[in-house]
């Protein structure tokens, strides 16, 4: 894979990509269900947003359009599960997407930045969301999301950052990041693993 050589350099990933491989970035079709699906998840379990998602699903029969999202009546897509919140951030989406357009096309003339402030136009995207897009659904290798708390405690814990105010913290971590561009999209999967998966000698030193 083109970016193990790079990210090699940095010997703590380096351990990382022995120990988890290579990973694929694959494309997603269809960017407006990507963001539902997306708002759908947040702070849900897994097993959780899967049951929703197929849900969603149901009430269509597969795959809706845009148009067909926006004109399912609020309490049949509050009848799944959803929050108030995000059954109105769904159909903001689906909105955009009828009115601005989000197609693959139309991203790719557009670097991340641009991206971003594109889509948190819409109310219920955040950055957030739209760094994991970019990584997950555009395959930029090149993104980096610090607000991620997953990733922050990741790069302390696996650089052994001493605590500090959160902002110079942040700006720390940033640093480390840079150092991996432009590959900084596969260093954060192997960072997510890791904190999944740590070291059994991080496990017993916590205990």
């Amino acid at each position: 894979m083109h970016y193990i050589k790079h990210l090699s350099k940095d010997e703590k990933l380096k351990k990382l990509i022995k120990e988890h491989g290579t990973f694929e970035l694959k494309k997603q079709k269809n960017l407006c269900l990507y963001l539902c699906y997306s708002i759908m998840s947040q702070q849900l379990s897994t097993k959780v947003a899967k049951v929703i998602r197929q849900r969603f699903l149901d009430i269509y029969g597969g795959e809706p359009t845009p148009q067909q999202i926006i004109d399912t009546p609020f309490e049949r897509l509050r009848g799944i599960g959803l929050s108030n919140a995000k059954v109105s951030y769904i159909q903001n989406v689906a909105r955009f997407e009828i009115e601005h357009g989000m197609s693959h096309v139309k991203l790719a003339k557009m670097e991340n930045e641009e991206v971003i402030a594109y889509l948190t136009q819409i109310k219920g995207v955040g950055r957030w969301t739209t760094e994991m897009l970019l990584m997950f659904a555009l395959c930029r290798e090149d993104v980096f999301a610090p607000d991620d708390l997953g990733l922050q405690n990741a790069v302390i814990g696996l650089y052994d950052l001493k605590h500090r105010k959160k902002k110079i913290m942040l700006e720390r971590i940033k640093k480390i990041a840079e150092q991996w561009s432009p590959y900084r999209t596969y260093a954060c999967m192997y960072l997510w693993r890791w904190k999944d998966n740590p070291p059994i000698e991080k496990t017993i030193k916590k205990k």
